[in-house]
């Protein structure tokens, strides 16, 4: 089971920031500059303010680009458990990682993304390469695969990516975001690894216990029948499948005019289109289609609706199928797909007289993409691959809009000893413990002063979380001891010096 780990463990509240004092951006520009900096600095930086106020020019603006932001360290700690548990489900499938650059050349990002393209960010001139920086992280796969010569590989990658995008921070859209990706790539038999995706998704989703959610397939092969049957040009399928997509945000009539006065489908065609891609089911709704007087007949739908037979045939076998629809409004707008696609949704239950529940995000997507790796090989050699990508930023949306709801707080570090000293002129022997339990890989620490009250020491166990407190007065150092003290039971015990760092072993057991 993948496991978050508590949102609060000991801690009561997070430790108080330094106060630096308001940062007024309104009024005299003289008091921004004095309260810029604490009180009592007089130093260079202190001086190139008040000479840029008093010249009159324009002070920094403090932020973050567009579609960007800082994370504080309960976000980092909270962001930092929740990788910690995909990575965990990713490596207990056998997934080895990799790391590719976060700069790719232009020509390996273009023409792989549909109207994604738009969102690259491309970079000037950088000493006769045109750069841009990645906008996933399956392109940069693919082109590793066929760089390096891999016919058979299943890796995980966990990275930033970039996208000029409109960003919508409370649904967890940003211009810059991780993706936690998993892929298996090389020749296998049909449908085992992409039943093993859908696997991984249900895994995740089930454990983060993240609330109802549904995982829509679908199959490109199945599309792009649907387009032919109802007769639009091939060369119009993927702008149709880019539309189509559009379908989880705006109602079909919008869909239906989108194709109609922007992709110059014929309404005979788009009304045919939408009597098909309104569907959605489970084997009930395959087995209709293989029926299908039209389809059936389309040796491309064919295929892909054989596979999808199969495709639920595995994931009967997994216990899955009650999370799974088949839904031929799937479309993924990414050129690179080729096969099975898939998207995984959260549900939301608000209002009884609705007949079904309604989706409030895209939290995981994916498919099979056969043909992206051979697009960089000099002979075109293909390497299949099928894929699922985990959208960690909307999930930890989520995850962070529930704990401040709940008021509870999530611990920012990981020390389990903090060394103490009750009387003055101990430093010394504060500084000579903590290098033992350093040592023994004991995660300890203490307070920045000659002579800390014995109070705000272990105060500050209680602020941060810190099980336990190892107390060293000069009584102890006389006995060849040491008081360990269990800061939630308050609970005092004399423990030999020699014996301590078994005993705070044992205590840390979980």
């Amino acid at each position: 089971m993948l496991r978050l780990g508590p949102f609060a463990a000991a801690a009561r509240c997070l430790p108080a920031l330094p106060h630096l004092g308001p940062l007024c951006l309104a009024g005299n520009r003289g008091s921004f500059a004095r309260s810029w900096l604490p009180a009592g600095d007089r130093g260079a930086l202190y001086r190139q303010v008040r000479a840029a106020a008093a010249g009159g020019e324009r002070l920094p603006v403090l932020k973050t680009p567009k579609g960007t932001r800082d994370h504080a360290p309960a976000q980092a700690a909270l962001r930092e458990r929740l990788l910690s548990a995909v990575v965990s489900c990713f490596k207990r499938h056998g997934a080895a990682a990799i790391d590719t650059p976060v700069l790719e050349l232009r020509e390996t990002l273009v023409g792989k993304y549909g109207e994604g393209a738009k969102l690259i960010y491309e970079l000037k001139d950088q000493g006769g390469e045109l750069l841009a920086l990645r906008y996933d992280l399956t392109v940069p796969f693919a082109r590793y695969l066929a760089m390096n010569k891999i016919t058979k590989m299943k890796r995980y990658h966990v990275a930033k990516v970039y996208r000029r995008d409109n960003p919508a921070t409370t649904r967890g859209r940003y211009r810059e975001f991780y993706q936690c990706d998993f892929d298996i790539a090389g020749q296998f038999d049909p449908m085992i690894p992409d039943a093993e995706c859908l696997k991984i998704v249900h895994e995740i989703l089930s454990d983060l216990q993240l609330g109802d959610f549904v995982i829509k397939v679908n199959d490109r092969r199945i599309l792009n029948g649907v387009f032919d049957v109802c007769g639009v040009p091939e060369s119009q399928f993927i702008p149709a499948c880019c539309t189509i997509d559009k379908l989880d945000k705006i109602p079909w009539e919008e869909v239906r005019s989108e194709m109609v006065g922007e992709k110059g489908l014929s309404p005979e065609a788009a009304d045919r289109i939408g009597e098909y891609v309104q569907l959605h089911g489970g084997l009930d709704l395959i087995e209709q289609l293989l029926q299908d007087p039209q389809l059936s007949q389309n040796k491309v739908a064919k295929e892909g609706l054989g596979d999808m037979k199969l495709l639920f045939e595995y994931l009967t076998l997994f216990g899955i199928t009650g999370k799974i629809s088949f839904d031929l409004s799937l479309a993924r707008g990414l050129d690179y797909y080729t096969g099975v696609i898939f998207e995984a949704v959260l549900l939301q239950q608000d209002h009884e007289h609705l007949e079904e529940p309604l989706s409030v995000g895209s939290v995981a997507g994916g498919g099979r993409y056969d043909g992206l790796v051979g697009m960089f090989d000099a002979k075109g050699r293909k390497v299949p691959c099928v894929g699922v990508s985990i959208g960690i930023e909307r999930i930890f949306s989520i995850l962070e809009q529930r704990l401040e709801a709940s008021g509870e707080k999530l611990r920012t570090t990981e020390t389990q000893v903090l060394v103490a000293t009750p009387q003055k002129h101990l430093l010394a022997a504060r500084m000579k413990l903590i290098s033992e339990l350093w040592d023994a890989g004991i995660k300890a620490e203490m307070l920045y002063k000659k002579d800390p009250k014995l109070l705000k020491q272990l105060q500050y166990c209680e602020d941060t979380g810190i099980p336990l407190a190892a107390i060293v007065g000069e009584q102890e150092l006389a006995d060849g001891v040491v008081k360990l003290r269990d800061v939630a039971t308050r609970k005092e015990v004399d423990i030999p010096r020699e014996k301590l760092i078994d005993e705070i072993r044992r205590r840390l057991e979980p």
